[in-house]
């Protein structure tokens, strides 16, 4: 099959990426490289520097490439990055998303696996764990962009026959996530830690969220190339992990003995998430396989590896 990554050469696209070439499938890459990495490229997929507002070079590689599936990494992902300039968030998150949907429309491309958040679209759910029937409340600019183009999704297949499968991640963590960026709560605080630097808790502590495992995640992306058509999946564990568990468990195990600093909540933040997964269980047949220890162990011996990358 031939497929198109956006985002292939970030932390989760570019971990996608290596399943699909070991599944035997031709892959394409389209990364800006302003958060992925030139390392996490594999040698066997092309690979287009390429940013998804760029209409013509979004174009351009769709007619190179003619890919039968898009799996839509790419974006801006920081929320609070979102909150104090809500017109970049929109201009990569919906607009570039439109010029990629139009472009892989006139390429012959049979359907897109989109990423969204589901847990940013939900705001603070109904009920924890939170179905895809919760109502959608995002409480950030960066859950309406994405909650956005699963619409414009909706859409597409209704006037033009594109299948979609929309996968709404819980909080994804382990190896490739950068220490340095903006968001990844396990990968900064392991990444300081490491360094024997004291990481900030915002808030008391007491916030939760979701955390899933990136091997686990990319399993769902394997099973939707051919599964979930027209259908939003949460992929999450559904176990809500407190800002200070993830501290503790972290310290665990990189050895850092240390208290954190507590400093004022963020706005834009959500106080209480985890997602209610049993819906890609029946569709997809997908679960997840690693608990947040064992996950926690292994990003952490990849970054205690990777640290001076």
């Amino acid at each position: 099959m031939r497929v198109l990554v956006t985002g292939g050469a970030g932390f989760i696209g570019s971990n996608v990426v290596d399943r699909y070439i070991a599944e035997g499938h031709q892959v394409s890459i389209i990364d800006n490289l302003s958060t992925g990495r030139p390392q996490n490229i594999n040698p066997q997929a092309t690979f287009y520097e390429v940013d998804i507002t760029d209409r013509e070079a979004v174009e351009d590689a769709c007619d190179r490439e003619k890919p039968q599936v898009i799996n839509h990494h790419a974006a801006q992902m920081d929320v609070r990055k979102s909150v104090a300039d809500p017109g970049f968030d929109a201009g990569t998150n919906i607009i570039g998303s439109l010029y990629l949907i139009e472009a892989g429309l006139k390429s012959g491309c049979e359907k897109i696996i989109y990423i969204s958040s589901g847990g940013a679209i939900y705001g603070e759910p109904d009920s924890i764990p939170a179905n895809e029937d919760c109502s959608i409340h995002p409480i950030s600019h960066y859950g309406v962009s994405k909650f956005t183009v699963e619409k414009y999704l909706w859409l597409y297949n209704y006037n033009d026959g594109l299948k979609y499968t929309v996968l709404r991640y819980a909080n994804v963590y382990g190896p490739r996530q950068r220490p340095d960026g903006e968001a990844g709560v396990t990968a900064i605080f392991s990444g300081m830690m490491l360094r024997g630097q004291q990481p900030t808790i915002f808030g008391p502590g007491d916030n939760t969220r979701d955390y899933v495992f990136v091997r686990d995640v990319v399993q769902a992306n394997v099973l939707a190339l051919t599964g979930g058509d027209n259908e939003a999946l949460n992929i999450g564990t559904g176990v809500q992990t407190s800002d200070q568990q993830v501290y503790d468990t972290i310290a665990a195990a990189t050895g850092f003995d240390s208290p954190p600093i507590y400093g004022e909540a963020r706005k834009g933040d959500i106080k209480h998430t985890a997602l209610d997964c049993s819906k890609a269980k029946r569709v997809l047949g997908w679960e997840p396989g690693y608990n947040f220890a064992e996950g926690v162990a292994q990003a952490v011996e990849y970054n205690r590896k990777h640290l001076a990358d």
